[in-house]
C-alpha cells in the first residue's frame, strides 16, 4: 500500500516537472514578447533578463502554493486516500485538456486550468460523499467564499486589464507621439519616474517584503517607511530617466528591460503553483500520512493541508531553474511569432483569424457609435488628437511589431495587475492580463484599421472564448477522471497515467510537426519586415512561384483522387477530397491577403505593371478548387447512391486522357518551382491540342447519350460527360496559370 502511494507520489513530481516545460514554453510569450516585439535587444539579452526573473520570482513563491492545498478544496474533510485521488486526476486531467487544446489549436490559460479542475475534482467527491449521508454540506468540503472570489479575480481581470490598457495607452499616446524625435524631456523623465517608480514597489518593496531572505526587523522597517521610500524612489528615478535622456540613451528601452523582469518574476511567483502546487501537496500529505503511522487511507483526514505551505527552498529553486532551462532551450519560447504580437501589431500582415458574423456586427456598431459621438467633438480638439496618433510618422526597428512606447506601458501595466494579484494570493491568470492588456494598448494605438479590425476581433473574441471553454472543459474532465479513478480504484488510477504519459509524448510529436509547417512561409514574414521594395519585389517573386508550384501540385494531386474514387466506388476517398478542397479554399483566402498585402510594398511602377497578371494568377487558383468541386460533387452522389460503375470501355477511353493532363501539369509544376518559362509555349500549344481532342470526346459522347438505348448506363455516363467538361476546363486553368506566373515572373 505504502509503494502504491510513494509511486503516484513520485508520478506527480516527475509530471511536474514535464509541466513546468509544458506551461514555461507555452507561457513565455507573456513577458518576451513586448520586449521582442518592440526589437530592444538581442534575443539572448531579452532571455538572460527574464530567467533572472523567473529565479527571483520562483523563490518568493511559497505563499501562493495554498491555492492548491486549501484554496478550492477544505482537506479537513478528507481522507488520504481522497486527496491523493484528487491530486492525480488534476495533474492527469491537466495534461490532457493542455493535449487537447494544444492539438485543436485553441488559447488555454495554466491558471484557469489548475482551479477548475481542483473545483471539479473536489466538487465531484464533495457531492459524492454528501449523498453518502456524510454530516457536511458543500461549504464544509468546498471553501466557495474563495472559490467565488478566484473565479471572479479571473474572468474580471479581463475586463480590467483591456479597460485599463485603452485608457493608459490613449493618455501616454497623448502625451509621447509616434515620433520619438518629438518627445519631451521633462515628459520622458515624468514618465521614467513613475515606471520606475512602480517596477521597483513590486520588486524590491512587495518582494522583499514577502522573501525568506530578509529579516523581520527589515521587512517592518519596509512596511513602516513604504511612503518615504516611494516618494524617494520617484524623485530618484526621475532625476535618473532626465540624466539618461541628456546622455541620448532610450529610457524606454531600460524600462521595458526591466518591466520583462518584473514580468517574467510576476509570473513565476504567481504561476508556479499551476505547475507544482498540487504535486507539493501530494507529497506534503504522503508525508503526514507516513509520520502518522500510516494507518488507514480511508479514515486519515488531511487537516494538515489546511495549514499554510512550507515549501522547501530547494524545491522551489530547483523548479526556478526548470524554468529557466525551458525558456532557454524549449522551441516553443524561441518561437517569437505569437498570438499576441500578431493581433496587436502596429502595421498590417497575415491575419491568423477569419471573419465572423458577431465581429462583423461588432465593428460596425463601434463605427456608428464613433460617428454619433463625434458629432459632440469640437474638430478642432478632434484634429488635434489625430496629430498625436499620426502613425506615418512611427518609424519602428527592422522587424519590430510596435514601437517602445507601447511596449513599455504593456509591461509595466501588467507587471502591476499581475502583482497585484499575486499578493493578494489571488491566482489571476498572467496569459489573460498580458493578452488583455497588449489588446487595449493596441485598440488605444489604432493599430486595428478599418482593413484588419473585423480579423482581429474575432482573434481576440476566439481568444476570450477559448478561454471560458477551457473552464468547462477542465470542471467537467477532471469531475469525471476523478470518478474513474474514484470506483476504478488502482487500475484505472495506473490506466490514467499511462494515458498522460502517451499524450505528452504525441503533443511533443504534433508540436514539432506544427513547427515544420509554421517554418513554410518564412518569406512572407520577411517581406512584411522589409523597408526595402526592390527586396520584398524578389521575395515576393519568389513566394508567388512557391504558391502556384504548390496549388499546381496539389490540384493534380486531388484530380487523380477523385477519378480514383469514382472509378473505384470509393467513397471515403471523395469525402476526404472534399475535406482537402475545403481547407484549400481557407488557405487560399490567407494567401491571397498576404500576396496582396506585400505587393503594396514593390516598387509602384512594377506593381501597376503587373497587377493584371498577379490578379489573373489568383483567380487561377480559386477557379482550380471551383473546377475540382464541379467534378468531386456529382461523382461523390453518384458512387453515394451505388449507381453503376463506369463500363471498362470508357475506363481505357479516358486513361490515356488521365495520363497526358498528368503530364502535362508536372510540367507545369516544374516550370513553376524553377521560374524558368523556357518552352513554356509549348506546354500552351499541346494544352489546347488536349483540349480540341477532349472537346472532340464530349461531341462523341453526347452523340452516344442520344442514341443509346440502354438507361441503365445513363446516369453514369452524366457524370463521365462532366468529368470530360471539367478536364477541357482544367487545361484552360493550368494555362491561365501558367501564363499569368510567367508574364508576373519574367
Amino acid at each position: 500500500m505504502e509503494n502504491i502511494y510513494l509511486i503516484i507520489v513520485g508520478f506527480l513530481l516527475v509530471l511536474a516537472v514535464f509541466d513546468l516545460f509544458v506551461g514555461v514554453s507555452n507561457d513565455a510569450v507573456n513577458f518576451l514578447n513586448s520586449a521582442i516585439g518592440a526589437r530592444v535587444a538581442r534575443f539572448r539579452t531579452i532571455l538572460i533578463i527574464a530567467a533572472v526573473g523567473v529565479l527571483v520570482g520562483a523563490m518568493m513563491s511559497a505563499g501562493m502554493m495554498d491555492v492548491a492545498r486549501h484554496g478550492i478544496m477544505l482537506p479537513a474533510h478528507f481522507s488520504f486516500h481522497e486527496v491523493m485521488i484528487v491530486f492525480l486526476a488534476v495533474m492527469v486531467t491537466d495534461v490532457i485538456v493542455l493535449d487537447t487544446f494544444n492539438t485543436l489549436g485553441l488559447p488555454t490559460s495554466t491558471t484557469v486550468s489548475l482551479v477548475f479542475e481542483l473545483l471539479g475534482a473536489a466538487f465531484v467527491l464533495a457531492v459524492m460523499k454528501i449523498f453518502a449521508g456524510a454530516p457536511f454540506a458543500l461549504s464544509d468540503l468546498i471553501n466557495t467564499d474563495k472559490v467565488l472570489t478566484v473565479i471572479i479575480a479571473i474572468f474580471v481581470s479581463v475586463a480590467v486589464a483591456l479597460f485599463f490598457g485603452v485608457l493608459v495607452q490613449w493618455l501616454t499616446r497623448i502625451v509621447f507621439t509616434f515620433n520619438q524625435k518629438k518627445h519631451s524631456s521633462i515628459a520622458v523623465s515624468i514618465f521614467g519616474g513613475i515606471s520606475f517608480t512602480i517596477l521597483l514597489y513590486f520588486i524590491f518593496i512587495k518582494g522583499l517584503s514577502k522573501s525568506p531572505f530578509v529579516e523581520e526587523s527589515t521587512k517592518d522597517w519596509i512596511v513602516a517607511n513604504t511612503e518615504m521610500l516611494l516618494l524617494a524612489g520617484l524623485a530618484v528615478s526621475a532625476a535618473f530617466s532626465f540624466i539618461l535622456n541628456l546622455c541620448k540613451i532610450n529610457v524606454f528601452k531600460i524600462i521595458i528591460m526591466m518591466g520583462t523582469f518584473a514580468l517574467a518574476m510576476a509570473f513565476a511567483g504567481n504561476d508556479l503553483v499551476n505547475f507544482i502546487g498540487v504535486p507539493l501537496a501530494g507529497l506534503s500529505s504522503y508525508q503526514d500520512w507516513m509520520a502518522n503511522g500510516a494507518g488507514d487511507v480511508n479514515s486519515f483526514m488531511m487537516t494538515s493541508l489546511m495549514e499554510s505551505a512550507n515549501s522547501p527552498f530547494l524545491y522551489l529553486l530547483a523548479a526556478g531553474i526548470v524554468m529557466i532551462i525551458a525558456i532557454t532551450t524549449s522551441k516553443k519560447a524561441q518561437n517569437v511569432v505569437k498570438t499576441s504580437v500578431d493581433l496587436s501589431r502596429q502595421d498590417e500582415g497575415e491575419e491568423m483569424f477569419g471573419s465572423s458574423r458577431a465581429a462583423r456586427s461588432l465593428v460596425r456598431a463601434t463605427q456608428k457609435s464613433d460617428l454619433f459621438f463625434s458629432q459632440f467633438v469640437p474638430k478642432a480638439l478632434t484634429a488635434k488628437i489625430d496629430k498625436r496618433f499620426n502613425k506615418d510618422e512611427a518609424v519602428l526597428p527592422e522587424g519590430a511589431a510596435f514601437d517602445v512606447v507601447r511596449a513599455a506601458i504593456n509591461l509595466v501595466l501588467s507587471s502591476v495587475l499581475i502583482v497585484i494579484g499575486t499578493n493578494y494570493k489571488l491566482p489571476l491568470s498572467t496569459t489573460y492580463v498580458t493578452f488583455m492588456v497588449a489588446m487595449g494598448t493596441s485598440l488605444a494605438d489604432r493599430a486595428w484599421s478599418r482593413e484588419s479590425a473585423v480579423f482581429r476581433v474575432t482573434g481576440v473574441m476566439s481568444v476570450i472564448g477559448g478561454w471560458f471553454i477551457t473552464a468547462g472543459v477542465s470542471f467537467m474532465s477532471c469531475a469525471l477522471v476523478c470518478l474513474v479513478m474514484y470506483y476504478g480504484g488502482f487500475v484505472a488510477m495506473f490506466i490514467m497515467m499511462g494515458l498522460a504519459i502517451f499524450l505528452l509524448i504525441r503533443s511533443n510529436i504534433q508540436f514539432g510537426k506544427k513547427k515544420e509547417t509554421e517554418e513554410k512561409d518564412k518569406i512572407f514574414t520577411q517581406m512584411m519586415h522589409s523597408h526595402d521594395p526592390e527586396e520584398v519585389w524578389e521575395l515576393l517573386k519568389t513566394h508567388v512561384a512557391n504558391a502556384q508550384t504548390s496549388v499546381c501540385s496539389f490540384v493534380l494531386n486531388q484530380y487523380n483522387h477523385i477519378l480514383n474514387g469514382l472509378l473505384n466506388e470509393n467513397y471515403g476517398e471523395l469525402n476526404s477530397v472534399q475535406k482537402e478542397l475545403a481547407n484549400k479554399q481557407e488557405e487560399l483566402k490567407r494567401l491571397r491577403r498576404k500576396e496582396f498585402l506585400s505587393m503594396r510594398r514593390i516598387p509602384r511602377d512594377i506593381a501597376i505593371e503587373r497587377n493584371t497578371w498577379f490578379h489573373l494568377g489568383v483567380n487561377s487558383n480559386k477557379q482550380y478548387i471551383y473546377c475540382l468541386i464541379r467534378i468531386l460533387e456529382p461523382a461523390k452522389e453518384h458512387v453515394d447512391n451505388h449507381f453503376n460503375p463506369l463500363p471498362e470501355p470508357y475506363r481505357i477511353e479516358f486513361k490515356a486522357f488521365q495520363e497526358r493532363i498528368n503530364e502535362l501539369m508536372k510540367q507545369t509544376a516544374t516550370m513553376l518551382e524553377r521560374k524558368d518559362f523556357e518552352g513554356y509555349k509549348d506546354v500552351l500549344r499541346e494544352a489546347d491540342l488536349y483540349k480540341d481532342e477532349l472537346s472532340a470526346l464530349r461531341k462523341n459522347l453526347i452523340e452516344r447519350l442520344h442514341h443509346s438505348e440502354d438507361s441503365s448506363l445513363y446516369n453514369i455516363l452524366q457524370v463521365y460527360l462532366n468529368l470530360v467538361q471539367e478536364s477541357q476546363e482544367l487545361l484552360s486553368i493550368m494555362r491561365h496559370q501558367l501564363r499569368a506566373t510567367q508574364k508576373l515572373l519574367a
